[in-house]
């Protein structure tokens, strides 16, 4: 009879420990820092040259890779870009503008030869800076 109470509070204590160390590392309600993501947003923008074709892809990429520092920066759990964007779909205003812009990123990323012209990288911004409004980054 003691040694089940002894396991019962072995088993109570570690429990305990464990729901402290998952409340201490757990990143839920993180409040992203707006000032350096408005920052580098505007550096993404100013990137943009209608007379700079290389520059339609350079921001894609950029404005996609600052979106998902920003789903990792709050915690948000999945391996890829696609199923952190999953997790937190419920949270965009325009989810079909956030996905295509991701897709159009990825279709940079893969395909060969893929080329981007200037009103398709205006788009994929807006739908980016939307996202990164939604999370609050921006």
């Amino acid at each position: 009879m003691t040694e089940l109470v002894i396991f019962l509070v072995a088993v109570l204590v570690v429990g305990v420990l464990l729901f402290g160390v998952v409340s201490v590392t757990r990143k839920k309600g993180v409040v992203l820092d707006k000032e350096k993501y408005q920052t580098r947003w505007l550096e993404i923008e100013q990137q943009l040259k209608k007379e700079e074709e290389m520059s339609y892809t350079l921001v894609i990429l950029e404005a996609d890779k600052l979106l998902d520092h920003a789903m990792n920066e709050m915690g948000v759990l999945g391996k890829t870009m696609g199923e952190r964007m999953k997790a937190v779909n419920s949270r965009w205003s325009s989810a079909n503008s956030v996905w295509h812009a991701h897709k159009l990123r990825n279709k940079i990323a893969h395909e060969h030869g893929f080329k981007v012209n200037h009103d398709q990288a205006k788009r994929a911004l807006a739908a980016f800076r939307q996202g990164l409004k939604d999370l609050g980054a921006v």
